[in-house]
C-alpha cells in the first residue's frame, strides 16, 4: 500500500484574480523616466505575486492539497543584467515572511520550483550557463526567504542534445562542477519528452547523486525500444535515498494522438492507474504533480474519477492509498 498525494502547478482556475506571475517587460521598465519609481513598481508587482501565492496556499490547505509548484515568475526582471544591483529579496522580505509563517504552520506542505526551459546546465555557451546559474541563485534566495530547506526543490530537464547526446551528457557533468554546492543540492532532474530518455537521465542522476523525477507522460512520448520503466523503477526510487522528501513524479495526459506531447486539460484516471498499479507498495509515499491545463480543477476531477477504483482508499480531498 502506498500513500499518494496530488499537487498542481502555480495557478488556480477556481481562485479568481490570484495570479502569482504578474510581470513587467524590460521595455516597459526602461521607458519609465524615474528609475526609482520603476524599481518600486517591480517591487509592488512582486509583493502582489507573493500575496497571491499565499492566497493559493490557503486555498490549497482548505482543500487538503499539501503539494504545490511555486511560480518561477514571482519577481519580474529579477535576473535582468540591467538590474544587477537590485536587492529584490530585501524589498520583498516581509511578503516572503508571510509565506514562511504559513509553511511553518503547515509543516506537511511540500512546495518546489520548476525553472523555465532556458535554464540549461549542459549548454556549450558560457553566457547561457552563467544566466542559468543566476536564475538558479534567484530560486535559492526565494526558498531561503520562505524558510524552506533548499535541498531538492528545483526540477530541471537535462537540456539540449546539441547534435550529440553523449557529448551533451558529458558536458552536463563537466558544467556541474562549475555550479556551487548549495545550488547542486537544490536540483532534481526529470526525463523529458523529446531528447533525454529515462535511462539517460538516470545515468546522470546516479553519477551525480541527484534524485530523479519520473514523468510518466514524457516516458510514453520518448523512450527507446529496449527501455522499460518498470524495470528501472527500483533505480528511480534509489535516487531518492539521500533525501528526506518522498519520491516525486509528474502525471499528465496527451492532448491528442496528433499532439501527444502537449498536456491535456485533465488527467486520464485510467492512464494514472496504469502507473500506480505498477508501483504500489514499492514506496510508502509518492507525491504526484499534475501538469494539466485546468490546474486545481484537474486535481479535483481526478480525485472524483479515482473513487470508482476498488484499489483506491480515499484519505482526504487530495490524497489516497493505492492498495
Amino acid at each position: 500500500m502506498t500513500l499518494v498525494r496530488l499537487g498542481y502547478v502555480a495557478m488556480s482556475v477556481h481562485l479568481q484574480n490570484a495570479s502569482p506571475s504578474k510581470t513587467m517587460t524590460y521595455k516597459t521598465f526602461s521607458k519609465m523616466e524615474d528609475q526609482e519609481a520603476a524599481i518600486g513598481k517591480l517591487e509592488q508587482i512582486a509583493q502582489t505575486n507573493l500575496h497571491n501565492c499565499l492566497r493559493l496556499l490557503r486555498h490549497n490547505a482548505a482543500h487538503d492539497i499539501a503539494f504545490f509548484r511555486l511560480s518561477s515568475k514571482l519577481v519580474p526582471l529579477a535576473t535582468h543584467p540591467e538590474l544587477k544591483g537590485w536587492n529584490y529579496i530585501e524589498a520583498i522580505q516581509s511578503s516572503l515572511g508571510q509565506v514562511k509563517e504559513f509553511l511553518i504552520n503547515h509543516p506537511d506542505t511540500r512546495v518546489d520550483f520548476h525553472p523555465d526551459h532556458f535554464v540549461l546546465l549542459n549548454s556549450p555557451g558560457k553566457d547561457v550557463l552563467a544566466n542559468s546559474v543566476k536564475t538558479l541563485r534567484m530560486h535559492y534566495k526565494l526558498l531561503k526567504g520562505m524558510g524552506i530547506n533548499h535541498q531538492h526543490r528545483c526540477v530541471l530537464h537535462v537540456g539540449g542534445g546539441y547534435g550529440d547526446k553523449e557529448k551533451a551528457l558529458e558536458r552536463f557533468i563537466h558544467n556541474w562542477a562549475l555550479v556551487s554546492t548549495d545550488l547542486q543540492h537544490m536540483i532534481i532532474l526529470e526525463n523529458d519528452d523529446k531528447v533525454f530518455t529515462l535511462s539517460e537521465t538516470l545515468y546522470l542522476c546516479e553519477k551525480l547523486g541527484v534524485p530523479l523525477v519520473f514523468d510518466y507522460h514524457h516516458y510514453l512520448a520518448n523512450h527507446s525500444e529496449t527501455e522499460n520503466w518498470q524495470k528501472e523503477w527500483e533505480r528511480v526510487v534509489h535516487t531518492w535515498t539521500a533525501t528526506k522528501l518522498p519520491v516525486k513524479m509528474h502525471i499528465s495526459s496527451p492532448k491528442s494522438d496528433k499532439q501527444y506531447r502537449a498536456h491535456a486539460e485533465y488527467v486520464d484516471s485510467s492512464m494514472f492507474m496504469d502507473f500506480l498499479r505498477e508501483i504500489k507498495g514499492s514506496v510508502p509515499q509518492i507525491d504526484c504533480m499534475i501538469e494539466a491545463k485546468q490546474k486545481d480543477d484537474a486535481l479535483f476531477t481526478l480525485m472524483k474519477d479515482l473513487r470508482k477504483y476498488s484499489e483506491v482508499e480515499m484519505v482526504d480531498g487530495a490524497s489516497f492509498y493505492i492498495r
